[in-house]
């Protein structure tokens, strides 16, 4: 029997409602999902990402809303290098480039956002150094 993959999901609180993110925690019941509101997706931390795989993660998605509609102005765009600092550190340490996962909120729509977090379970799956092994 397969482990279900676990994912960390930091979102911008300005893009998706509770009642998108409660939906999403439904329809992914074969992934441990465990979304963490942000005020703004430029205000996640590389230390959050690194420590979401360090504390057992298998994957980090941070959702932002759409390039050009940050209420913050350049948030998703902070929000992006991130991720691409956060990867380059952990290719760099042995733990895979692929860890962290950057979407774009285009349409807020529960079904894309539910595709995009499957099909990076399955990229975390194909790679199993990727999963850890739960004890």
């Amino acid at each position: 029997m397969k482990q279900p993959v676990k994912i960390t999901f930091f979102y911008c609180a300005n893009s998706l409602t509770n009642a998108i993110i409660s939906e999403c925690s439904h329809k992914l019941n074969d992934i441990e999902f465990h979304p963490v509101s942000l005020p703004c997706s430029g205000k996640v931390n590389l230390l959050y990402l690194l420590k979401s795989v360090e504390n057992g993660s298998d994957g980090v998605v941070l959702a932002t809303c759409k390039i050009g509609e940050c209420k913050f102005i350049q948030g998703n765009l902070r929000a992006s290098k991130r991720v691409e600092a956060v990867n380059n550190l952990l290719d760099e340490t042995g733990l895979g480039e692929k860890r962290i996962c950057f979407i774009e909120l285009k349409d807020n729509q529960p079904e894309a956002i539910i595709n995009k977090i499957k099909a990076f379970s399955e990229e975390l799956q194909s790679e199993p150094q990727m999963i850890k092994v739960k004890i």
